[in-house]
């Protein structure tokens, strides 16, 4: 696993010393890196490269802060001019709840609630507001009751 900016292939010195002794072209892998992230340009997202029989494989991982950065829709930054980006952004509680659903399996969080403070702690620590308010307000008003989430419940494991 390692970090890569979306739509661009990281630099072949990068993934040498990974590839190299597995006899795997790091150029070649670089390409794939790139054509798969192209939906995620200009974001850090995490890449997971899996090497059986020679041949291998590239699965993007993104995390919770590249999720939110992407549902943020801001333009692309040009990272040789513009060293740091701050976003201002505004989502809706209706994609935050959409990004809850899809990372609810990586979650340690015994409910759904519990997700979508997880997904706020990190549209605060981004710098993105909810519904024109800050992420802390928000959840605020979960834990006061404000807002609901009983309809939708974590699957409770098996393990038990």
């Amino acid at each position: 696993k390692f970090k890569v900016v979306g739509g661009e292939a990281p630099n072949a010195a990068q993934i040498a010393p990974k590839l190299s002794p597995l006899g795997i072209n790091p150029k070649k892998i670089g390409d794939d890196i790139q054509k798969l992230t192209k939906e995620w340009k200009g974001i850090k997202i995490m890449v997971e490269l899996s090497v059986q029989n020679r041949e291998a494989k590239v699965t993007p991982l993104p995390t919770i802060a590249a999720r939110v950065i992407k549902a943020m829709a801001e333009p692309v930054r040009d990272r040789k001019k513009q060293k740091i980006q701050k976003h201002g952004s505004s989502l809706s509680l209706e994609q935050i709840e959409e990004i809850a659903t899809v990372v609810r399996d990586k979650s340690k969080a015994k409910d759904f609630k519990g997700v979508v403070k997880e997904i706020l702690g990190t549209c605060q620590s981004v710098g993105g507001l909810v519904d024109g308010k800050t992420p802390k307000a928000i959840s605020k008003m979960i834990d006061n009751g404000a807002v609901s989430y009983t309809h939708l419940t974590l699957p409770t494991s098996d393990l038990v």
